[in-house]
C-alpha cells in the first residue's frame, strides 16, 4: 500500500542520513576525512487524474536518497614535527601505491619504512618523482615509492674557489705579518689546510702575500709556495691592484700537486670580490682579522634528516652540511573529486565519473601546496553536524508519527467493514 510506503521512505531516508553525521562525527579526529553529506530527491509522482483546468493531479511516492556529497574544502593543518608528515592544502590528492595498483589519499600522516620508503597508515608507498645523483628531479619519469635514504651519502666535492672577508691594519710597520687559515678539501674529502700569510710592504698602502701548504701534505720536508704576490690598496682602503695581474678578480693558478693522500692534484682560485663585486679585503685603520671565509667543495657526508618543501621536493640533509633533493611527491587531482569512490583508510580510487588522475607537483597546475612536518585534521564542523542530528530526528520522529497515524486510519476502516 504506497500510503505505508511513502513514511517508510522518509524513515529510510532519515535514517540514512543519521548514519552519514555518525560517521562524520566518528571520524573526527581522522586526519584528512572529509565530511559527507546526503541529497534526497522526490520520487516520481503518480498522476491521479486532472484538474478542472486540466493541470495534472499529482501526489507524490516519498523520497530517494539522490547522493551523497563529500566535502573537500581543507582541514586545518596540524604541525606534528614529524619529517613524514604531510599536510595537503588545497586541490589534490596524495598518491599512494601498493602490488594491487594506485590509490589517493589526503591523509598525510604518513611514517618511514624499514626500506627507507615513505608510507602510508595502510602500509601503501608514497609515490612520486626520483632524483638523480646531483639532486636533479626526474619531471616526466614514471612515478616510484619516494626513498629518504636511496641516496645514502654524497661523494666528496673537491674544493676550487675560496675568499676570505680580510681587513689588514693600515700604518703597520714594515715587514709586520699577519695569517688567515683557509681549510679546502681534496677530492677525496680529506681538508688541506693552507695559510695566507699577509706582509706589510715597505711602500706605504702594500701588502705581500703568500699561500703555502704544510710539507706533510705532499710529504715534503717543508711547507710549499703555492702563490705570492702584492696587493695595492687605494687611499680609501680598498683593494685597487694585484701583481701578478688578478684575473676577472681572482688570483688564479694555486696549483696543490702530489698530495699524500693521494687524492687528484687541485687547482684553486681565490676570489677577491663578493658577489655583489665589491672587494673583500680591506686595509683600514683597525686591527687586523679575518671575519668570513668561503670556500666551496665539501667532504662525503651521510644523510642525517629530511623535510618537505612546499612543492613536495624531499630534502634531504647531510653530515657535511649539504643539502639534496631525494625526490618530489606527487599530487593528483581529478576533473570531478565527487566520483571518487572511498575505500579504508581514508583511500580514493579513480572512477569513469571521476575522471582519470591528472598527476603533477604541488602548486602547479592548480594544485594546492604541501606543509610539511603536519597533517591536514578533519574538515568535520561539530556544531554543523548537531544541527543536522537535531533535523534529521525530527525528520524521522515526523515520519515515525505519519506512519502511526496512517496504521491508526487503516485500524478505523478495518472496522468499519467488520
Amino acid at each position: 500500500m504506497s500510503t505505508f510506503a511513502i513514511p517508510l521512505s522518509g524513515l529510510e531516508a532519515s535514517s540514512d542520513a543519521l548514519d552519514v553525521i555518525s560517521n562524520n562525527l566518528a571520524n573526527l579526529n581522522t586526519d584528512g576525512f572529509k565530511s559527507q553529506t546526503l541529497t534526497f530527491g522526490d520520487i516520481f509522482a503518480q498522476v491521479q487524474g486532472q484538474s478542472g483546468n486540466g493541470d495534472p493531479v499529482q501526489i507524490g511516492g516519498g523520497v530517494t536518497i539522490g547522493n551523497t556529497v563529500s566535502d573537500f574544502s581543507n582541514g586545518t593543518p596540524d604541525s606534528t614535527g614529524v619529517a613524514a608528515n604531510m599536510a595537503l592544502q588545497g586541490n589534490g590528492f596524495f598518491v599512494v601505491g601498493n602490488s594491487s595498483g594506485t590509490s589517493f589519499t589526503r591523509d598525510g600522516d604518513f611514517s618511514v619504512n624499514s626500506a627507507g620508503q615513505i608510507i602510508d597508515a595502510n602500509g601503501d608507498t608514497v609515490m612520486g618523482y626520483q632524483a638523480n645523483a646531483q639532486g636533479q628531479i626526474e619531471q616526466g619519469s614514471a612515478l616510484a615509492p619516494i626513498s629518504v635514504n636511496a641516496a645514502g651519502a654524497i661523494p666528496a666535492q673537491a674544493s676550487t674557489s675560496f675568499s676570505t672577508t680580510t681587513n689588514l691594519q693600515a700604518d703597520s710597520a714594515a715587514g709586520t705579518t699577519f695569517s688567515t687559515p683557509v681549510n679546502v678539501t681534496d677530492s677525496l674529502g680529506e681538508t688541506q689546510a693552507l695559510t695566507i700569510t699577509y706582509t706589510a710592504g715597505a711602500t706605504p698602502n702594500t701588502w705581500d702575500y703568500s699561500i703555502t701548504l704544510p710539507g706533510a701534505a705532499t710529504g715534503a720536508a717543508a711547507a710549499t709556495t703555492l702563490a705570492s704576490g702584492t696587493m695595492t690598496f687605494n687611499s680609501s682602503g680598498a683593494l685597487q691592484s694585484t701583481t701578478p695581474a688578478a684575473t676577472n678578480n681572482a688570483i688564479t693558478g694555486i696549483n696543490i700537486a702530489g698530495l699524500a693522500d693521494g687524492a687528484a692534484n687541485m687547482n684553486l682560485s681565490w676570489n677577491l670580490n663578493n658577489a655583489s663585486g665589491s672587494p673583500v679585503i680591506t686595509q683600514q685603520d683597525s686591527a687586523s682579522a679575518t671575519t668570513a671565509t668561503d670556500v666551496n667543495g665539501y667532504p662525503a657526508g651521510t644523510l642525517t634528516g629530511f623535510a618537505v618543501q612546499s612543492n613536495g621536493v624531499v630534502e634531504g640533509t647531510f653530515s657535511n652540511q649539504q643539502t639534496l633533493a631525494l625526490g618530489q611527491v606527487a599530487v593528483a587531482s581529478f576533473a570531478n573529486p565527487e566520483g571518487l569512490t572511498q575505500t579504508n583508510g581514508g583511500e580514493f580510487q579513480q572512477t569513469a565519473a571521476s575522471g582519470a588522475a591528472v598527476i603533477g607537483q604541488a602548486g602547479a597546475g592548480g594544485n594546492g601546496t604541501i606543509t610539511g612536518g603536519a597533517v591536514e585534521e578533519s574538515n568535520v564542523n561539530l556544531s554543523t553536524e548537531f544541527s543536522n542530528m537535531i533535523v534529521a530526528q525530527q525528520s524521522y520522529e515526523a515520519n515515525a508519527k505519519a506512519l502511526t497515524t496512517l496504521d491508526q486510519v487503516s485500524q478505523a476502516t478495518i472496522q468499519m467493514i467488520t
